[in-house]
């Protein structure tokens, strides 16, 4: 049986069935990863620019199945390790960056939602987070003010912490600071009086969920809620409060960037292009710090001149290519970068890993060899369609599926396996867009 890959059952059970499913594993993707060294190398020296109080914006180009999503999974785990607190969120019909009707601050609750740190890289973290500031807060004010740390924790102290955690939100934030602070309060107030209740009410404001200002009121005595127009605020808030803490930075991902594209009205399109456009100026002009926002798009959605970002002239100047960049000389420091699909040597790699990791899954050792990899390789590059239509995904998806009925039939002809492979067109009908009128 093979041994000799340092994997985690967990992660080996994740990234079999996630790929058997069509998507990404949330977890262990380090494993599987090839022909991304470029990339990852670039990234992590965007990281410690980060990491030093600069902020980044990349866009991750390439086509349906090349690999974006995997990429950005990918980041996620190298940033954790670099001790960067990560989000990912999709962009969605009902999530996009601006909005009047609740969609902005949707994909805010999504990022709040996905909030992950190295112990839980699964996301959900948002509450581990407040209450590790908490405590610090609690152990500053108690040596500060030379009272122990068990007593700082009665009521009787309650107003001198809560003081504290004002004092220093204040220092941190700037637009909202005064509602943030004071949801935060409220948070150590259910902490410290062990009301539930109150807790999650603020766990509620901070993720963006309440709906009317009263209610908010009512709840926490605030008299601001996040909205559509705040929520980017909010976001450079949380990066300023998880540096405090001694993170490295915070790190948001948005992926199906096509569902911006997709906008029909182009004054809504627009808006949303300018919100990208004004994340840019920030993160590049220095005006906010230790914050990376990585988007992820097919090619189409960066170039089409009608609704992809091209068609926003202040964008399109910004993200066009280095003009001396070739497919062999690489620039991986421009924001745009583009995601070659991978070679068949790479593909070859990654079957054999995946071979691996899948006998590693089910203790066992799969009866397939280096030569039999290369002629189901061979049977699927060449079938009618395959080079107009085969993805990454597709190939991997059909492989684990061959393992899987190999493991449960082990006296299959493994030719016939093969040659019963279909090619079919996996890709969205995204961009029959251009018949659709502009309202």
């Amino acid at each position: 049986m093979t041994n000799n890959i340092n994997i985690k059952p967990k992660e080996a059970t994740a990234i079999i069935n996630s790929l058997i499913g069509g998507v990404v594993p949330k977890i262990g993707v380090q494993h599987i990863t090839v022909g991304r060294s470029e990339e990852i190398a670039a990234f992590v020296t965007a990281l410690e620019d980060v990491r030093n109080g600069h902020s980044m914006v990349k866009f991750w180009i390439g086509d349906f199945g090349s690999g974006k999503s995997f990429m950005l999974h990918l980041l996620n785990t190298v940033a954790l390790k670099q001790k960067f607190v990560v989000a990912n969120a999709d962009f969605t019909p009902d999530n996009r960056l601006y909005a009047n009707d609740g969609k902005a601050v949707a994909l805010y609750t999504a990022i709040m939602d996905n909030i992950a740190i190295q112990t839980k890289p699964e996301g959900g973290a948002l509450p581990t987070l407040m209450e590790k500031w908490i405590e610090q807060v609690i152990t500053q004010t108690a040596e500060k003010n030379n009272i122990s740390l068990t007593q700082i924790r009665s009521e009787e102290y309650l107003n001198l912490v809560q003081s504290n955690i004002m004092k220093t939100i204040n220092e941190i934030t700037e637009v909202g600071g005064f509602d943030f602070g004071t949801v935060i309060m409220k948070y150590y107030e259910g902490y410290i009086k062990d009301d539930d209740q109150l807790r999650k009410n603020a766990l509620k404001w901070l993720k963006g969920e309440y709906h009317t200002k009263t209610e908010a009121k009512q709840d926490l005595g605030v008299r601001e809620i996040v909205n559509d127009l705040n929520f980017y605020d909010m976001l450079k808030n949380f990066c300023k409060f998880f540096v405090s803490m001694g993170y490295s930075g915070f790190m948001i991902n948005l992926d199906e960037a096509i569902n911006l594209y997709k906008i029909s009205t182009s004054v809504m399109r627009e808006k949303n292009y300018e919100k990208i456009l004004s994340i840019y100026n920030d993160c590049f002009q220095g005006k906010v710090a230790n914050l990376f926002f990585n988007f992820a798009g097919t090619k189409e959605v960066l170039e089409n001149e009608r609704r992809g970002l091209f068609s926003y002239h202040a964008l399109k100047s910004r993200l066009e290519t280095n003009r001396f960049e070739t497919a062999g000389v690489r620039d991986f420091a421009q924001p745009v970068i583009r995601l070659l699909p991978l070679d068949h040597n790479e593909i070859f790699v990654l079957l054999n890993k995946l071979k691996d990791i899948f006998d590693f899954n089910y203790k066992m050792e799969s009866d397939i060899t280096d030569e039999e990899i290369l002629q189901f390789m061979e049977e699927m590059f060449n079938k009618p369609g395959a080079a107009e239509f085969l993805t990454p995904r597709e190939v991997i998806r059909d492989f684990l599926n061959i393992l899987n009925i190999l493991r449960q039939n082990p006296d299959l002809d493994k030719s016939k396996l093969f040659g019963d492979i279909e090619i079919r067109d996996e890709r969205p009908n995204e961009f029959s867009l251009d018949n659709i009128e502009e309202l």
